[in-house]
């Protein structure tokens, strides 16, 4: 799957800088197009591995390179000032040869909050490649304005993107870990997650064959409809061969004619057990799977460690589960790890609890700023005469 992302404010632009290191340690050949966008210099100064001249800083007549903080009105206004710069940057490298665009961005901060809806909406109008984005929802003990930047932004991005992809640091607590390694683990989920779904309709390993082959299109006709997704993710230690030929030896001389159907079998069973752990485990965002319009499965591994019969069970019992009935599945085998991945994407999810919340925090926030910024007026006024006459 060959996306443009673009990593759009701090969240967004680590979450990319993590994803493109995570490449280039796994000798990826995949090439990618990247951005990362700020309004903050320092925060475009830290990345480490998106190369110089694909980090743009924006709103320096505004913001003089200091960011925008939490006010992501403030971000959307300077993206729109901005956007033909921003537009400019993604012509010059070129976008004839991409599947569709990702925007990274954390929901409750300012810059990319503000920022990814204006994106969204030009690249929507302008191309005809998809155009998805991940959002990070901020966890409830990071205060109800985040919650109202997250709302709002969300909100927007549903009426441009072609699906967002929703990950909830709420449900990603790690115990004894501070709320920013917490975050740092976060972005390293999401970034698994990533490095599956791109590999998607890739050219494969030399000399290696995918027993069903997943596309770019079938990864598109997924997550079509505009909706809101969550990705499920599980791995397992793929066993050497000669760990697993030790075990079966005593077996092999009992009964040497059923050797291959029965590791074959365990494979199967193997391939289908990792699938439901990654669609019942730690979702990005927590949500009933029963809700599900559609759904995708891609394997990746070893390919001896990869099983045909395994993906079209896994397949089988992914159906019963959701809404719909559209559930795609494929492989990619590989020999740049040692772990079997299972990546389970659920589509249009309607039943999300944590957006219901969400709502209700940013209900009550908006609430809460509209009294203060009126109680402010009152006491304010409060302080002058009513005899002397204002000049306008």
């Amino acid at each position: 799957m060959r996306f443009f992302m673009i990593g759009f404010g701090q969240a967004g632009g680590k979450i990319l800088d993590l994803f493109l290191e995570n490449e280039k340690m796994r000798g990826s050949k995949i090439e990618l197009k990247t951005l990362a966008i700020n309004t903050a210099r320092t925060d475009l100064m830290g990345l480490k591995h998106v190369p110089m001249q694909d980090r743009i800083l924006i709103g320096q007549t505004v913001v003089k390179g200091h960011g925008v903080g939490t006010d992501n009105k403030l971000g959307a206004k300077i993206a729109q000032d901005e956007i033909e710069t921003i537009l400019s940057e993604i012509d010059n490298r070129g976008t004839h040869e991409i599947d569709a665009f990702l925007i990274i961005s954390g929901l409750g901060g300012g810059t990319g909050s503000g920022g990814s809806p204006v994106l969204a909406k030009y690249l929507s109008e302008m191309y005809s490649e998809p155009v998805y984005a991940i959002g990070v929802l901020p966890a409830p003990e990071e205060g109800k304005l985040y919650s109202l930047n997250a709302a709002r932004s969300m909100i927007s991005l549903l009426k441009y993107v072609d699906n967002l992809i929703l990950v909830d640091n709420g449900a990603w607590k790690f115990e004894g870990l501070s709320l920013r390694e917490s975050f740092a683990r976060i972005n390293e989920e999401i970034v698994r997650r990533l490095a599956v779904l791109a590999r998607a309709g890739e050219p494969m390993e030399e000399g290696m064959v995918g027993e069903m082959v997943v596309d770019s299109s079938e990864v598109i006709n997924t997550l079509r409809g505009g909706g809101i997704s969550s990705i499920g993710y599980a791995t397992s230690l793929a066993e050497p061969e000669s760990k697993k030929k030790a075990k079966l030896l005593p077996f092999f001389k009992a009964r040497k004619k059923e050797e291959e159907p029965i590791m074959e079998d365990d494979k199967a069973m193997k391939i289908a057990s990792l699938v439901r752990r990654a669609a019942l485990g730690r979702l990005t965002i927590p949500c009933n799977i029963r809700s599900a319009e559609r759904a995708l499965v891609l394997v990746a591994g070893p390919p001896e460690h990869l099983d045909r019969k395994g993906l079209e069970k896994a397949k089988l019992w992914l159906e019963e589960q959701i809404a719909g009935v559209e559930v795609r599945a494929g492989d990619y085998p590989t020999r740049r790890t040692k772990y079997v991945a299972a990546l389970v994407v659920l589509a249009n999810v309607t039943d999300i609890p944590r957006v219901r919340e969400l709502q209700r925090m940013a209900a009550e926030a908006k609430e809460e700023v509209e009294d203060a910024e009126r109680m402010r007026i009152e006491k304010t006024l409060s302080l002058f005469d009513e005899d002397i006459e204002p000049l306008i």
